[in-house]
């Protein structure tokens, strides 16, 4: 019977020598890094996402984005940047079902009506785009440089679908300027 208790024995050692301090750093020695301090404020997720987007990690943006609105609620700037984030991976189906969302809400949010506009260029919808286009440029009263040249681009986009066959879609891109606007590129 000896021979049974002789691994147990020899295990019970290996967790008791386990549980001893080895000489290592510890929180106070000044050399390791500091703990989280739960009590502070973290940073507003919809700066933090805006941050992500603008470093291209769309999908921890829409993370940050998921988490603003469960912090401040559902508004039309959050759903926005839920929708520019869903369109920057590709989701295009998710950002215009969101971004209709966001309009919605808030009918007279331009970057809403913005991204909405590019979603709809991206699915080669231009007549439609053209509208949406116009809603924000009507409402940010031509201001924005960016929004005008998406007008331009989704009138001419539309101009030549009605009028000629079958032609090549141009490449648009969704890019970030400051706070709040967008700007859609195309590369012809």
């Amino acid at each position: 019977m000896r021979s049974t208790y002789r691994p147990a024995l020899v295990a019970g050692a290996l967790l008791l020598a386990a549980c001893q301090s080895t000489g290592g750093r510890t929180a106070s020695d000044g050399l390791s890094p500091p703990g989280v301090d739960r009590s502070a404020e973290g940073e507003d997720g919809l700066i933090v996402g805006h941050r992500l987007m603008d470093s291209g990690e769309y999908e921890l943006a829409l993370r940050a984005y998921m988490r603003a609105a469960g912090e401040i609620g559902v508004n039309a700037d959050v759903l926005s940047a839920i929708g520019s984030a869903n369109l920057h991976l590709g989701r295009l189906g998710q950002a215009e079902r969101i971004l209709r969302q966001a309009v919605k809400e808030d009918p007279t949010f331009v970057p809403a009506l913005n991204n909405l506009g590019v979603v709809l260029m991206e699915q080669g919808k231009p007549g439609e785009a053209r509208r949406i286009f116009q809603q924000a440029f009507a409402l940010d009263s031509g201001q924005t440089d960016s929004i005008r040249e998406n007008l331009r681009l989704a009138i001419a986009e539309s101009e030549t679908s009605v009028y000629d066959g079958p032609q090549e879609e141009p490449n648009f891109t969704l890019v970030r300027r400051g706070q709040g606007r967008f700007v859609l590129l195309s590369q012809l």
